[in-house]
């Protein structure tokens, strides 16, 4: 009997200790991007192999390199807005990180792909969903409300709801097994 309260007492603990570092987690994730300099992508979503347009202002030298895996590296000078075209290959309904670098100092925004809409439309920006006749969409299971990238990981509300859900778990379970306990002994 001793050794189930042990066990209890110890996983209650480690559940503790993970409700801890929940609200770290959630601080980390929308921190806000801030940076000396604005910068900025436009459109935010856009068709695979169509163009967005680059803006960088208030850095201190002339040049702001803008990175991702979705677009070749493009320099922004003197503070003019540059253009790059998305890779043909992008993933619809994929998050692309855009880096935007200022003599070290770096800034990120995300830029998300679009759904192509058919051989006349591969390039482009996105203007909203296809609402063709005959076009069949299916349901995106397992992202729930938002649309995210398969390597994107755990959001930090499934985390915490899951910690939630098991400190609940061992608090009850605590709670039996000391019912039970001072039930049998009488």
């Amino acid at each position: 009997m001793r050794a189930i309260r042990v066990a209890s007492a110890a996983l209650l603990t480690a559940a503790v200790v993970g409700l801890a570092a929940a609200p770290m987690a959630l601080a980390d994730e929308n921190e806000p991007n801030i940076t000396s300099f604005g910068f900025s992508v436009t459109p935010a979503t856009v068709a695979p192999g169509g163009t967005v347009t680059l803006t960088s202002d208030g850095c201190e030298v002339p040049s702001v390199t803008v990175t991702s895996g979705v677009f070749e590296t493009v320099t922004l000078s003197e503070g003019r807005p540059g253009t790059a075209n998305v890779d043909f290959d992008a993933k619809a309904g994929a998050r692309y990180e855009i880096t935007f670098d200022c003599k070290g100092e770096r800034g990120t925004t995300s830029l998300t792909i679009a759904a192509s809409t058919g051989p006349g439309h591969d390039t482009g920006t996105a203007t909203g969903p296809d609402t063709s006749p005959g076009a069949h969409k299916g349901v995106k299971a397992g992202f729930g409300s938002r649309a995210a990238s398969a390597d994107e990981g755990l959001a930090t509300t499934e985390l915490v709801t899951g910690v939630l859900l098991i400190a609940g778990a061992l608090g009850a379970a605590v709670v039996l097994t000391r019912r039970r306990g001072a039930g049998g002994s009488a």
